[in-house]
């Protein structure tokens, strides 16, 4: 049974990925909700404990990704695809 529910979420997680047309990987989205919050790529690589050339090459792929030409406008974008929320929404799924 177990097998069967992570089947069930595995589709859905494609089907939402594809209904808004972008997949970006989950650092991709890790790094973007830092981004939503404001943090600068320094305080994004201390928090996820990676580089910051790191930080700005996966924001640099986001933006590719999501045709998005600055942060706000990627966050922005993100949040109207359900990819990223913001902090004080308490829903369980995108």
């Amino acid at each position: 049974m177990t097998r069967g529910i992570s089947q069930s979420l595995l589709l859905a997680v494609r089907e939402r990925d594809s209904a808004v047309g972008v997949s970006l990987s989950r650092r991709e989205i890790e790094v973007l909700e830092h981004v939503a919050r404001g943090e600068t790529s320094k305080e994004i690589a201390s928090a996820l404990g990676i580089g910051e050339r790191t930080v700005n090459w996966h924001i640099a792929q986001a933006f590719a990704r999501l045709g998005a030409g600055s942060r706000s406008e990627a966050v922005a974008l993100a949040m109207e695809r359900g990819i990223v929320r913001r902090s004080n929404d308490s829903r369980t799924t995108p």
